[in-house]
C-alpha cells in the first residue's frame, strides 16, 4: 500500500468507515456494549448505528482508538500509513506538516496508532534466540561528562530477544539483574529452544537458569575479548535491531521520554516483525479499530503520582 493508494482508494470519510467495517465486524455489524448482532443504521444519521437488542447507539469507530476523534477518517489513514511504512519510525513534527494540523494533535494521534499496536497474544521464541541488552538516552550536558553503556547514569535499558529468522521482542527494563531478565526469558523463550546466545554479562547464566532452560543450550560471546562471533554464536542478530531502533531515536524522534519509551518500543517491534508483509497497513487498522479507546488524560498523567 502506497501514499497514492491510500488517497485514491479512500479519499472520502464513507470509503475509510466501509473498510473500518470490515475489518472490525468481518462478519458483520456487531454491538460493542451486548455483542448482539440485531443491528440497523439510524436513517436520521448516516454513520450511526443502532442496537435493537440494548438500544445502544454507536458507529464503527465507537470504543476504538478513533474514539473521540474529530480529524478525517483519511487523515488518520496517511497518519497510520506513514507510520507503519517508514523504517525508522515518523515524528509527530513531520506529521504536523504533512496534515497541516497542530503539533499536539498529530503528537496525540500517533500515540493512540501506538497503544494498539501493543501485543497481547505472542508466540514463544524458539530455534536459534539471541538475547542483549542496550542504553538509550541524550547525550551529556558538559563535554567529558557522564559514561556510555552499563553503568551509565540517565540512560534507560532495552533488553532485545531475537529468534533468528522470527521476531523481535523489545522490553524497557527497570534493570538489568538475574532475576528480571529472567522473567523476561520465561515468558518469551521456549524451554526446549536449539539455543540461547547471549554475550558474557555475568547475570546471564544465573537469568538462564532462573528461567529453568538448560544450562547448556546456553552459549555466549566475549564481547570483552572482543570476541563477536565463534562459528554459528553471535549476538549480531538482536544487535541489528538495536541498530535500527537507535537509528530511529538519533535521526526521527530525536528525543523520547522514559515515560513513553515503551509505546515507542511497541512501534517498532510491531513493524519490524512485519517488514515483510504485504498487508501492513490493513493489519495496523486491524489492530486500532479492535482497541480500546487512549484518552489525552491517561496518555499524559503523571504515572510517579
Amino acid at each position: 500500500m502506497t501514499l497514492i493508494d491510500v488517497n485514491t482508494m479512500f479519499d472520502t470519510d464513507e470509503k475509510c468507515r466501509e473498510l473500518l467495517k470490515r475489518l472490525r465486524w468481518p462478519n458483520g455489524s456487531e454491538c460493542p456494549r451486548c455483542g448482539g448482532k440485531n443491528v440497523q443504521r439510524l436513517h436520521t444519521k448516516r454513520h450511526l448505528l443502532w442496537c435493537r437488542e440494548c438500544r445502544y447507539q454507536f458507529t464503527v469507530t465507537s470504543n476504538t482508538v478513533f474514539n473521540d476523534s474529530h480529524l478525517p477518517l483519511i487523515k488518520w489513514f496517511i497518519a497510520t500509513l506513514l507510520l507503519c511504512e517508514s523504517r525508522k519510525g515518523f515524528s509527530a513534527n513531520e506529521l504536523k506538516r504533512v496534515l497541516g494540523v497542530s503539533y499536539k494533535t498529530a503528537w496525540y494521534l500517533f500515540h493512540r496508532v501506538r497503544f494498539a499496536l501493543k501485543e497481547a497474544d505472542t508466540s514463544m521464541l524458539s530455534g536459534k534466540v539471541e538475547i542483549d541488552e542496550t542504553y538509550v538516552g541524550g547525550k551529556p550536558r558538559y563535554k567529558g561528562v557522564g559514561k556510555r553503556g552499563r553503568g551509565a547514569a540517565n540512560k534507560e535499558i532495552v533488553i532485545g530477544i531475537r529468534q533468528r529468522g522470527g521476531d523481535l521482542r523489545f522490553f524497557h527494563a527497570s534493570d538489568i539483574r538475574a532475576g528480571t531478565l529472567a522473567e523476561y526469558i520465561k515468558q518469551n523463550v521456549s524451554k526446549d529452544v536449539e539455543v540461547l546466545v547471549t554475550d558474557d554479562l555475568n547475570v546471564y547464566p544465573a537469568a538462564v537458569r532462573g528461567a529453568e532452560v538448560l544450562g547448556d543450550l546456553h552459549k555466549t560471546v566475549n564481547h570483552s575479548a572482543c570476541e563477536y562471533v565463534v562459528g554459528d554464536i553471535h549476538t549480531n542478530t538482536v544487535e541489528s535491531a538495536f541498530s535500527l531502533l537507535k537509528r530511529g531515536i538519533i535521526g526521527t524522534w530525536h528525543k523520547i521520554s522514559a515515560k513513553h519509551l515503551p509505546a515507542y518500543l511497541d512501534e517498532m517491534t510491531f513493524r519490524f516483525n512485519r517488514r515483510k508483509s504485504d498487508v501492513l497497513f490493513l493489519d495496523t487498522l486491524r489492530h486500532m479499530v479492535t482497541a480500546d479507546p487512549l484518552t489525552f488524560e491517561n496518555l499524559t498523567k503523571d504515572t510517579a503520582a
